[in-house]
């Protein structure tokens, strides 16, 4: 069935807004299949009562699936009945429930709030309830006619007995044409007669039904209430019943039934027949099957999908003495390249391949394989031994990806990257155990890939956390949890303090002060650090104009002051990068001068000209340009010439065999080369890590122009920018 495209402007102001336009795509499909004389926007007014039910179910705490239930119920009542109209409806609700009605405006923005991974699988039992819903209220809407109908047959049935002719006309008129099947037995089970339904439901003779006994129609799938409520029946103890039974027809095949029989009594009241109906359910379980095997499989590659093995580990993970269970998620490596450059169509072809692949690795019992989605696959086994059928069970799918898949006459390599998760049953949830197997496969592909690796607690908690360093980031710089410490540069020479580094912290409210190095990775991943370079960047120069107004104490300064800046590459390919520069500069009346932008000397390996064109327009402003971390990348020193850098600032690694006394004659050999060589390209150099007084003379000795370090003060409050220790760190 082919949906309706979402409605232009999609992105509503509001939830409510959001459910309407869910609802009108729900509308829009089911209309057509739809016997009712209601208009479509009738239907659409009478369909917004059960989607906001589905709503406010998606987000219940705690879950529940009967108002999904009672969904499915009010379909059959709107006389959507038609099983298209069903699968429409399950179509709509798996692609645009989670699209259109994810927000939680109770829980926005705060931990509590559903991921997408928690809401799609909500989703998904929600369709079950739904169908659910819907097989029972259309039972319940055939067998309320089927009472009905056995009611006016049994009418015509005793009238015919105790009156004129033309009452057993009527009741034969019922019998023979109902399009049910109906049949009368004695209390001893002898098939006495059957109307032509019945017959041909069970093959179309109707000696053949006529010679059986009741009993003689036992079936393996019978639960044992049905024969103790029929014996119940027999014996007068009870009116009638209602079951779901099957049968054997003569040909073998088998024939699902919805079956009620009720007692027929003598005028004296003591049983004398029993009355059958039967309608036949057989294509709707049919459908029924369908529709489950359709939610639980993947359409491209028949897996089971991610609903049907969430089902699965939910059952491996229920408490049991001594059961344990492993887990393998699989990502493909390098599976987007494939895509991208040969197209989705190959993409989907080489899915299929390696889904049948890593399906035949799956042969013993209690292990199974599915597709979650993507490139991303899974398996599972239980029973005794998972802690050694895990790693064979990983090294036979990483086996099945080494033969190249040939496409179109194409040798495609595949490989992957595998999660290891195992351990006893009843410690943690599906989810916690999926995330955790996540965590570990993209550890295994950040180790190279084509291996496996198994979870460590401690990993997926540093993952964790991570993570929730990510999300909180935006927030964060909204709040103003950043704030910066500033670190001396100090001339060499006379000691003099020469400016400074700005050191951007997060003051988080959980973990207390965390360093750049735990979230300008995380910001850099995810674009945030262009808002926050900018703010570091206005206040760093507004701090800097307000030392050179006026020092500590109401001092003037003797002399500009210099902030030094860290530029990230995701900001030196900012379009914006000079612009925003330029205006940070003229609101704040600072010099060009007194600024120093760093770039690591790894973000300009190999920079072409446009990368390098906005640092020489800062450059012929009059910004200072410092090569950062110098020394630890693989650049060409003859690339320095071109580089439109004015200082050098060399990575501490050169001056750590300074600290101890005799200092390391080959490390003061490289720094005395370098600086040789940056003074002939009139570069300044400053040295990184200075942490003892005996280094700042070597350095001094050597030609250094400034230097940083513990050994004058460690990065601290504005105000204390000339307060330097000078008292070795080490």
């Amino acid at each position: 069935m082919k949906l309706p495209s979402p409605p232009a402007g999609s992105v509503a102001d509001g939830p409510e807004d959001r459910l309407r336009r869910f609802v009108t795509i729900w509308s829009r499909a089911v209309f057509p299949v739809t016997a009712t004389s209601m208009t479509r926007q009738e239907l659409e007014q009478h369909l917004l009562p059960p989607a906001r039910e589905l709503y406010e179910a998606l987000h219940a705490r705690p879950f529940d699936t009967a108002p999904a239930h009672r969904v499915g119920q009010a379909l059959v009542a709107a006389h959507c009945t038609d099983p298209d109209a069903l699968a429409r409806s399950l179509g709509v609700v798996d692609a645009y429930l989670v699209l259109y009605c994810a927000e939680d405006p109770e829980h926005r923005g705060t931990a509590a709030a559903l991921s997408t991974e928690e809401l799609r699988a909500r989703c998904s039992r929600l369709q079950h309830a739904m169908a659910a819903g819907f097989a029972q209220a259309l039972r319940e809407r055939t067998l309320a006619e089927q009472e009905s109908i056995a009611h006016s047959a049994l009418s015509a049935r005793s009238a015919a007995e105790l009156a004129l002719h033309a009452t057993e006309s009527r009741f034969r008129a019922v019998f023979d044409g109902a399009a049910i099947g109906i049949g009368i037995a004695d209390l001893d089970g002898n098939v006495l007669e059957v109307n032509e339904t019945l017959t041909r439901m069970f093959g179309g003779l109707e000696q053949t039904v006529l010679s059986r006994n009741i009993a003689d129609w036992a079936h393996p799938e019978d639960g044992p209430h049905v024969w103790r409520l029929y014996d119940e029946l027999v014996r007068g103890e009870r009116e009638h019943y209602r079951v779901e039974k099957p049968y054997y027809r003569s040909d073998g095949t088998v024939l699902w039934t919805n079956l009620t029989v009720s007692l027929l009594r003598d005028a004296a009241g003591a049983p004398q027949y029993q009355l059958a109906l039967l309608e036949d359910t057989t294509e709707r379980r049919l459908l029924n099957l369908r529709l489950r095997y359709e939610a639980t499989h993947d359409a491209l590659t028949g897996l089971p999908n991610r609903t049907l093995f969430f089902e699965r580990l939910e059952k491996a993970l229920a408490p049991g003495e001594g059961s344990r269970f492993g887990l393998c998620y699989l990502d493909l490596d390098g599976f987007k390249v494939i895509n991208d450059s040969l197209g989705h169509s190959t993409g989907d072809r080489l899915l299929v391949e390696v889904a049948d692949r890593l399906q035949s690795c799956v042969t013993a019992p209690g292990e199974m394989v599915a597709r979650l989605g993507g490139d991303e696959f899974v398996a599972l086994t239980t029973g005794p031994g998972t802690e050694r059928k895990v790693a064979e069970l990983a090294d036979r799918m990483l086996a099945a990806l080494a033969t190249p898949i040939s496409i179109d006459g194409r040798e495609l390599a595949v490989r992957g990257s595998v999660g290891v998760v195992e351990g006893p049953a009843g410690e943690r949830t599906a989810a916690e155990v999926l995330r955790s197997a996540d965590i570990t496969m993209y550890r295994a592909k950040s180790a190279g890939g084509n291996r496996f690796e198994y979870a460590d607690a401690e990993a997926d908690a540093r993952a964790i956390t991570r993570h929730g360093l990510t999300t909180a980031l935006p927030a964060a710089l909204e709040r103003g949890e950043f704030f910066i410490e500033y670190q001396p540069l100090v001339h060499l020479d006379d000691g003099s303090v020469h400016g400074a580094e700005a050191l951007v912290r997060w003051c988080h409210p959980q973990h207390g002060v965390l360093g750049p190095d735990r979230f300008i990775p995380l910001a850099e991943n995810t674009g945030l650090i262009v808002p926050l370079g900018r703010w570091v960047l206005q206040e760093a120069v507004r701090q800097a104009r307000f030392w050179q107004d006026g020092a500590p104490g109401g001092r003037k300064a003797t002399g500009p002051l210099r902030i030094n800046v860290n530029l990230s590459p995701t900001q030196l390919h900012h379009p914006g990068l000079v612009a925003e520069t330029v205006d940070v500069l003229e609101r704040s009346g600072l010099e060009p001068g007194a600024l120093c932008l760093e770039v690591t000397e790894s973000a300009l390996i190999g920079a072409d000209d446009d990368l390098l064109k906005p640092l020489r327009q800062l450059a012929e402003m009059g910004v200072d340009i410092a090569l950062d971390d110098f020394g630890t990348g693989y650049s060409n020193l003859a690339n320095l010439r071109r580089l439109p850098v004015s200082v050098l600032k060399l990575d501490r690694s050169f001056t750590q065999g300074m600290q101890q006394h005799p200092a390391n004659p080959v490390d003061l050999k490289i720094v005395e080369g370098i600086v040789h060589l940056a003074h002939s390209l009139e570069l300044a150099v400053t040295v990184e890590g200075v942490e003892t007084g005996a280094q700042a003379q070597q350095l001094r000795e050597l030609g250094c122009d400034t230097a940083q370090g513990w050994y004058y003060a460690r990065p601290g409050a504005p105000d204390r920018i000339h307060s330097l220790v000078l008292a070795d760190a080490v």
